[in-house]
């Protein structure tokens, strides 16, 4: 991943009552606007790494390009993001505003209108609990506590894994690296370090990736999203457990003969 995560910054810190100067590592936020074809289309807060891939994942899901090869230049300058795409694109309402933190509005998603996700990929529980320690092994994590990890997988390998401050923004980058490299999404799972929310299930659905799996817990609005879609939702995979909420038929030993 190209560009730098996090800088060093000065601070008071405290050991015992007794305060001293020193510096810490903190996870850098950076603004950015999205303009396709002339038109700003969003405004958002995001780790400056990885734009591209970014950008692709976020166009893709949200239905304004179809492949890779709709985008015809991509150009980065300071802050500004310019694309141009071969179709006219349809962006309803105004510009949206991504905050570091925040995702899209899935409220206003008809859950009936998202497509069926379609794949014969089969999990070995042993590996999505080897993967997912894997990808969470994070540095960055480790060294500012301000960062969301998400990793991309297949049956059998890890083929990304990406961080930044905002989860969408992370399943967005590793999304576009598997539409840049040709990887099958169909045939992939999403391991993510945060909740799993109806913003994230709604990205892989569109993506057509079958299974998003956390260590953490998920959200009711997620879980109907799931079962209407066959999404498989996966959460609190930790300590040799894990709760699978919807579509469990993907992961060997989870419904009994």
């Amino acid at each position: 991943m190209e560009g730098n995560l996090s800088i060093h910054v000065p601070c008071r810190k405290e050991m015992d009552g007794i305060f001293s100067q020193s510096e810490h590592e903190v996870v850098i936020e950076s603004p950015y606007s999205l303009w396709v074809n002339g038109r700003q289309i969003l405004s958002v807060m995001t780790s400056p790494a990885s734009l591209e891939d970014f950008v692709l994942g976020y166009l893709y899901t949200e239905g304004l390009i179809k492949k890779v090869d709709d985008i015809e230049s991509f150009q980065i300058e300071g802050q500004t993001i310019r694309v141009l795409v071969t179709e006219k694109i349809h962006v309803r309402g105004r510009k949206k505003t991504i905050l570091s933190g925040c995702g899209g509005d899935s409220s206003s998603f008809d859950i009936t209108r998202l497509p069926k996700v379609q794949s014969d990929l089969i999990l070995d529980p042993s590996w999505l609990h080897e993967a997912l320690k894997s990808v969470l092994d994070s540095d960055l994590h480790q060294k500012t506590g301000g960062i969301h990890v998400v990793g991309l997988i297949s049956r059998n390998n890890i083929i990304v894994k990406t961080e930044d401050i905002g989860r969408h923004n992370a399943l967005d980058r590793v999304i576009g690296y598997a539409l840049r490299t040709g990887a099958n999404l169909s045939r992939t799972c999403v391991l993510i370090s945060g909740r799993i929310s109806s913003e994230m299930s709604r990205k892989c659905i569109l993506a057509g990736i079958p299974i998003i799996a956390s260590r953490g817990a998920t959200t009711s609005l997620a879980i109907e999203m799931g079962n209407a879609t066959n999404l498989t939702i996966i959460g609190f995979i930790r300590g040799g457990k894990m709760n699978i909420y919807t579509a469990p038929e993907r992961i060997i030993g989870a419904i009994s003969e």
